[in-house]
């Protein structure tokens, strides 16, 4: 594909980042999903929407993950399935736990270091449906969990697993956490903590007398919430703990299967920085895509029709690139 070539009236990384969020979209080439359950611990499932094929076994597969507070039904995760879909793979849209109104589905909460469930659904997926083929895409705070996956399985990867993308991936936890609180991006927090406290207050709801909600109080921020929730009751020492733990960053350096990074230089709240990490800049599995523009989880190109959202163009395109390049 050519550069990215960001529209006339969206330049800046903000109006980038938000028009991705309220650009109207429809999906018609996305056929109606068969919701699937997938164990991924004892007592705790997370919730795919899966779109087959008429031979899923012959086909290629996409697993998509999304970002935080989001879920299957965010735009750029039918986007990409769409796009998946109609070159003839099966694509599997999946929610983080608790997300997507799934709360219900474990006792447990969600968090960026969570890579053991989508280990269990590779498994699942080669193990049960026999699929030959599975490529893994996720945004944002899924790129992490991806990322995280992959260096943690290293060379030990299943032979079926050809490739990951990720857009805008959050691989240094404690970096973006401090992006966010900066004055300049005060509505994505605000956004993230309401969602965030929200969720909580369903969870209490359903699970009674497992959450303590009165320290929820103290929660200003994203890192706050880290600190005196995630941390709490996900078995960690503190948000620093967790974020040291969680980051993708720490295991990029022993992925061995083609990884496409996607990211805007002026992402508003992951750091460029982050990329310059030794274990991702010299990975020969890692290929490195860094345009100046494009915000967050956005890249909505001035190019119309089917290259108007440049990354899940851009990320269709590397993947069936490997697809082909393994002879499937």
């Amino acid at each position: 594909m050519s550069d990215f070539e960001p529209h006339a009236l969206l330049r800046g990384p903000h109006a980038q980042t938000m028009a991705s969020t309220y650009w109207p979209r429809g999906f018609p080439r996305l056929p109606a999903s068969v919701p699937r359950e997938f164990e991924t611990e004892p007592g705790t499932k997370i919730l795919g929407e899966c779109h087959w094929q008429r031979e899923p076994r012959e086909r290629p597969t996409l697993v998509l993950l999304h970002g935080l507070e989001g879920s299957s039904r965010s735009g750029y995760m039918r986007g990409l399935a769409e796009r998946a879909y109609a070159a003839g793979w099966n694509a599997v849209r999946l929610n983080q736990r608790n997300c997507g109104g799934t709360e219900r589905l474990t006792p447990t909460l969600y968090h960026s270091g969570l890579s053991v469930d989508y280990r269990a659904v590779l498994g699942e997926l080669i193990e049960r449906d026999s699929l030959p083929a599975i490529f893994i895409a996720g945004y944002s705070m899924g790129g992490n969990l991806v990322m995280k996956m992959a260096g943690e399985l290293a060379g030990s990867a299943p032979r079926q697993l050809l490739g990951i993308a990720t857009v805008s991936p959050s691989m240094d936890l404690a970096a973006c956490a401090d992006a966010l609180a900066l004055p300049g991006n005060f509505l994505y927090e605000w956004h993230f903590v309401r969602g965030l406290k929200a969720r909580m207050r369903r969870k209490a709801q359903l699970f009674p007398g497992k959450f303590n909600l009165e320290p929820m109080d103290r929660v200003r921020t994203v890192r706050d919430f880290d600190d005196i929730i995630t941390a709490t009751y996900c078995g960690f020492r503190g948000a620093s703990d967790y974020y040291e733990r969680s980051s993708a960053l720490r295991v990029a350096g022993n992925i061995r299967v083609p990884t496409l990074i996607l990211t805007a230089q002026g992402d508003p709240f992951i750091p460029f920085a982050s990329f310059s990490d030794l274990g991702v800049r010299s990975n020969k599995h890692i290929e490195l895509i860094a345009p100046m523009h494009g915000g967050h989880c956005a890249f909505i190109s001035r190019q119309n029709g089917n290259a108007r959202f440049w990354a899940e163009a851009r990320v269709m395109e590397f993947l069936v690139a490997q697809a082909s390049a393994c002879g499937v």
